[in-house]
């Protein structure tokens, strides 16, 4: 039988080990290292069953936990399956799970495994197209608050990403090597993707061997701008999230104007205007330099600082006054 570890995708303490059909609550605490005062001591409670390759996901706290964004619910149970991503609460926190054949046949064994497989991280469950559907429209991390509450699964954003992918239709631009789809969701008047065929799961998995792969998503963003009919009088920025809730990497090719009514709220503005953000050239230097993409410690918390404009830093209150305040920079 296989054996379910849950790992923080922040590096922030040891894989727990999660035993077969045995209840695990997680929280604010020592084990889990969080202090955010918002995550209630007993947030989450976790069961795998180890044989089905799932962990029931129940939330227990007052403040939301979310799979792949969408909410759970205080006294809902889902099941999280690898590729998705747990949110503890608020969307922070974020743990994945792996299940690994125990090759001892020893499965009460507590041993930390070696290193977390990037390709069971990859694993991906075949969706019904009615929960896809349903999960394109509510369920879009850093996107749509919530999304609806379902007791058995998830149709999730990263496997919606790759059906995108995927769709002539929603393709602006494709070569041998990655492919350009316009975001379903735009923060700014332009905001693009730019996506390898390569399978890769995170920022977190590249190498070095990745690094003409990523210059070349480079190139292809800048020629989107260049082709932009806009591009004189607005601004661009080329660059990751630091800790992404879809699994598949992705490059932001977006306008700084950020005029569009999906951007909702504080974690979606700080998410490209703070260190969250990391510039394309800056990880390309990264993986020249170490042979791999360093986040710093705590970067999650960067989702919750005040509002301040990019241009001019001035701090506004809501997010209506401070898309208001853009007008100033950015006329229509």
């Amino acid at each position: 039988m296989p054996i379910c570890w849950l790992i923080s995708d922040e590096d922030t303490h040891k894989p727990i080990r999660l035993l077969h059909l045995q209840t695990v609550v997680l929280g604010r605490g020592p084990e889990t290292t969080i202090k955010d005062k918002k995550c209630s001591r007993h947030q989450v409670e976790l069961k795998a069953e180890c044989n089905k390759g799932y962990v029931k996901v129940k939330q227990l706290g007052l403040n939301p936990t979310s799979i792949d964004s969408a909410v759970v619910g205080k006294g809902n149970e889902v099941k999280m399956r690898p590729g998705q991503q747990l949110h503890i609460v608020n969307q922070l926190f974020p743990y994945t799970v792996q299940f690994r054949e125990d090759p001892t046949g020893d499965h009460g064994s507590s041993k930390r495994p070696r290193e977390p497989s990037a390709d069971k991280k990859c694993d991906r469950e075949a969706l019904n197209p009615k929960v896809v559907k349903q999960t394109e429209k509510q369920s879009v991390p850093l996107q749509n608050e919530e999304a609806t509450k379902s007791s058995e699964s998830f149709g999730h954003w990263s496997q919606g990403l790759k059906t995108t992918m995927q769709d002539p239709k929603m393709q602006v631009y494709k070569d041998d090597k990655v492919v350009v789809i316009k975001d379903k969701y735009p923060k700014a008047r332009y905001h693009w993707l730019v996506l390898p065929w390569q399978s890769i799961s995170s920022l977190k998995v590249l190498r070095g061997e990745h690094t003409d792969l990523l210059k070349h998503m480079q190139q292809v963003a800048e020629q989107m701008v260049q082709k932009c009919p806009h591009k004189s009088s607005l601004r661009f920025r080329k660059g990751y999230h630091a800790i992404p809730s879809m699994s598949h990497v992705h490059l932001h090719v977006i306008s700084q104007d950020f005029d569009s009514p999906c951007l909702k709220n504080k974690k979606h503005w700080n998410s490209f205007t703070t260190d969250y953000f990391i510039e394309s050239h800056d990880v390309i230097q990264m993986l020249e330099t170490d042979g791999r993409v360093a986040v710093k410690e705590g970067t999650s918390e960067l989702l919750k600082l005040p509002l301040r404009c990019h241009m001019c830093r001035r701090e506004l209150p809501t997010i209506p006054a401070l898309k208001e305040h853009l007008k100033s920079h950015f006329p229509s």
